[in-house]
């Protein structure tokens, strides 16, 4: 992680609906045309506001910038990890694996996994997570889930 990065994960106000999904489409849309053909932007966005109003979403914070989202569940059994959206700009310095450090602490203080799921045709999310220390777990036709024990 580059050493002058100040992180911050905020909550998501129902104001930030619409940048949690400007978010999505900037860091996620390639995969999702990659697997489906398309990015239908209406089934997209209804999908997208189905989800922020029932979930726990954080805005990363950056150097005072915008740079990515976060979705994430804690349920008995793990801390299960929706969605770890990085703004294209802000990838590779390190922002994705300090918070996936924060979401660790606290399933150790917990005593459960991490649970996350990834689509196929996203190399580079594979290959980020297993260096993590996740391991496939389980797959579908579209995606691979995973999961790091602690």
């Amino acid at each position: 992680m580059e050493s002058n990065l100040q992180i911050l994960l905020r909550e998501a106000t129902d104001s930030d609906s619409e940048l949690a999904y400007k978010i999505k489409k900037a860091a996620f849309s390639q995969y999702v045309t990659n697997l489906y053909g398309c990015w239908d932007e209406f089934e997209q966005h209804g999908y997208h506001q189905s989800r922020f109003v029932f979930q726990n979403f954080k805005i990363i914070i950056v150097n005072g910038k915008t740079a990515g989202s976060l979705e994430v569940v804690a349920e008995p059994e793990c801390i299960n990890v929706r969605q770890l959206m990085i703004l294209p700009e802000h990838q590779g310095k390190g922002i994705g694996a300090h918070c996936m450090a924060v979401i660790r602490a606290e399933a150790e203080k917990l005593g459960v996994p991490i649970r996350l799921q990834v689509m196929k045709v996203n190399p580079r999310a594979l290959l980020f997570y297993k260096r993590l220390g996740f391991v496939v777990s389980a797959s579908t036709d579209t995606h691979y889930q995973m999961e790091a024990q602690l």
